[in-house]
């Protein structure tokens, strides 16, 4: 009979495989870049370090990092198997666009991660949110801290493609989260939106997947509507009339 402990680790392990998997491919960690220590790692993931090992075992023999003795791992290549791009944002269409496709990933991330969660993942978020609320007391946006709370929830999905979708996203995301940042610091609407974020760590705490899907749909209905005035651009595709 399979052992379940043994079991647990591999699971554990291909998790933080996945990760680290797209950080790479993402270009987070670059060609010849030292990885983060082991011990840092396995405190970042809250995995031990014979999990951690297996999962860049996995990446050596891959061919996507190497080691060096006493000196530890380093990125060999960003593989061809990157995931898919996205063209630079150049207008406020692409801002739109980016948000719509946002609510049609992230809120799904949001149910699984109240499904899934464990204290890890909990504690990243709130790691996060603790940044929004100390930037929210000072009257400040960090739009980097904003991204690291969504991009908290998508890791905490357990599911290797929400987050590297949204690391993929970043730059688009990030152009997105500093105009709305903006908006909030020129009519005001800051405390609104942590008590958002709060109320979406309350029912990912909770495992409560329609909230925390719900929430999530609404918050970032109110960021894009925030942004565009409530007055959203027509994306229709014009078409000629039939002859």
């Amino acid at each position: 009979m399979t052992n379940p402990n043994a079991r647990r680790r591999t699971t554990l392990s291909d998790s933080v495989y996945h990760s680290l998997f797209g950080r790479i491919s993402n270009g987070e960690y670059r060609v010849n870049e030292k990885l983060p220590p082991e011990t840092v790692l396995s405190q970042e993931f809250g995995v031990s370090r014979p999990v951690l090992r297996m999962a860049l075992e996995r990446l050596r023999e891959e061919g996507l990092i190497h080691s060096r003795q006493g000196a530890g791992s380093y990125v060999r290549t960003a593989t061809a198997s990157t995931p898919v791009g996205f063209s630079p944002v150049e207008t406020l269409a692409d801002i739109q666009r980016c948000y719509e496709f946002r609510l049609t990933i992230e809120t799904q991330a949001a149910a699984l991660a109240a499904d899934r969660r464990d204290e890890t993942a909990l504690r990243g978020i709130a790691q996060a949110l603790e940044l929004m609320r100390a930037a929210t007391g000072s009257h400040q946006h960090r739009e980097d801290a904003d991204f690291a709370f969504h991009l908290a929830i998508a890791q905490a999905s357990n599911n290797q493609y929400f987050e590297a979708t949204f690391r993929a996203l970043r730059e688009h995301i990030n152009v997105g989260m500093r105009l709305h940042g903006m908006s909030l610091m020129a009519g005001g609407g800051l405390e609104e939106t942590l008590a958002e974020h709060n109320g979406l760590f309350d029912a990912i705490s909770a495992g409560d997947r329609a909230q925390a899907s719900e929430l999530m749909r609404g918050h970032l209905e109110h960021s894009r509507d925030r942004l565009f005035g409530g007055g959203l651009l027509d994306l229709r595709m014009s078409r000629q009339p039939p002859a």
